[in-house]
């Protein structure tokens, strides 16, 4: 693959969001036309339910749709239970123990989940990984290994319309129902583990659903702190017409896609071997975002922003100057407003978007796992600025 073509693989939440919204401006005539259709349509439709002539409706096509979500949903279900999540030292040992398991969210749908944990009986904590937009909890194998071999034990979780989780791939209904989701998978694992220190990890709009889910008193109480890198903290419209169009236009066509929405976008990582992985991979969705998608993005995103200095659960923020995909500025700002007594913040010169995926990931793990053992040891105490 050429460089030029690399240039072109895209992911996260900004640069799908810019080009939608764009989109939704050009789009009003669209939604107008639609509505009278709509209208047009339902009318028509009463008096001819009173002709004991007019034959029955034929079938809707909901139902076709309906299975074929489900054959895709075990498709991508049954190629994430086929990755090999295991790794094993030089010389063949294995020092972790990995496997699959369905969990039941907040609203009955089967989200798929993958734990690692460390074959040592003594844990010195938890991580539980949420993943950002369009991608899924496999591709964080590599960093599981690291969070193992230092004694973490690791659980990942794939949103709804993720991985091999159910829904419509790519498909995000509500943020909030990923929010709801999260907060209950963190008490079935810290129920099934109890005494042992937990922590929460988002990338990009997972770091929004880690900061939302953590603001919860509740949660917040059974966390030592979050980890959230390149999160999606300042997602605007194009326009105001558009902020103030999308929730209309969400309704009306939750799933439509924006066919232009993703042709030329921002790199994501200096790698490109990590690119060419990331785009080959069948779990990861590089279609066109839906319409829906795109205001529960702007959405979260504009009730994060309202409410920095309401957050006050022990956080570490990382982030690429680099980034063209979510705001290092926005992190910068949460950092300064939020009331946390205990917070910290990195900013990598010239690091793009995936961290976790860029040559020096090494080092960007080891400063998360740096970040957690102190938070682990102190306690309650303070956390020494590692950054």
């Amino acid at each position: 693959m050429s460089t030029a073509e690399m240039e072109q693989l895209t992911s996260g939440a900004s640069n799908r969001i810019i080009p939608v919204v764009k989109a939704l401006k050009t789009s009003l005539i669209f939604v107008y036309t639609l509505l009278l259709s709509l209208a047009l349509f339902l009318l028509p439709r009463r008096r001819r339910r009173h002709s004991p002539s007019m034959a029955a409706p034929p079938p809707t096509s909901k139902w076709s749709k309906r299975r074929r979500e489900d054959e895709d949903t075990v498709r991508r279900r049954a190629l994430a239970e086929g990755l090999d999540m295991g790794f094993k030292t030089a010389d063949g040992d294995c020092r972790c123990r990995w496997s699959t398991f369905l969990f039941f969210g907040a609203r009955g749908n089967a989200l798929f989940c993958r734990s690692w944990v460390p074959v040592s009986a003594e844990w010195k904590g938890i991580l539980i990984i949420i993943h950002g937009l369009n991608e899924h909890s496999g591709r964080y194998a590599h960093f599981a290994k690291q969070l193992t071999s230092c004694k973490f034990g690791v659980y990942a979780m794939d949103w709804i319309g993720h991985g091999g989780s159910d829904g419509l791939h790519g498909y995000v209904p509500s943020l909030d129902h990923v929010v709801a989701d999260t907060g209950a998978f963190l008490e079935k694992i810290k129920s099934e583990n109890p005494g042992i220190p937990c922590f929460l990890f988002g990338h990009s709009t997972g770091g929004s659903v880690v900061l939302k889910v953590a603001s919860y008193p509740y949660i917040e109480a059974m966390l030592e702190g979050i980890v959230l890198t390149s999160p999606a903290l300042r997602v605007k419209p194009a326009h105001p017409i558009v902020g103030a169009m999308a929730p209309i236009a969400s309704l009306i066509a939750p799933r439509f896609q924006f066919k232009g929405a993703n042709k030329r976008g921002i790199p994501v990582s200096r790698d490109p071997a990590a690119l060419l992985a990331k785009y080959s991979d069948p779990l990861v969705y590089t279609g066109p975002i839906r319409v829906r998608t795109g205001h529960e993005i702007l959405r979260i995103s504009s009730y994060l922003m309202r409410n920095f200095r309401s957050v006050s659960v022990p956080f570490f923020v990382l982030h690429g100057t680099a980034d063209k995909v979510t705001d290092p500025l926005a992190s910068q700002d949460l950092y300064e407003e939020a009331a946390s007594k205990l917070k910290n913040i990195k900013l990598y010169d010239g690091f793009l978007h995936d961290l976790l995926f860029e040559p020096e990931r090494e080092e960007i793990a080891k400063d998360i796992i740096t970040w957690m053992e102190k938070r682990v040891s102190a306690g309650l105490g303070n956390v020494h600025n590692i950054c």
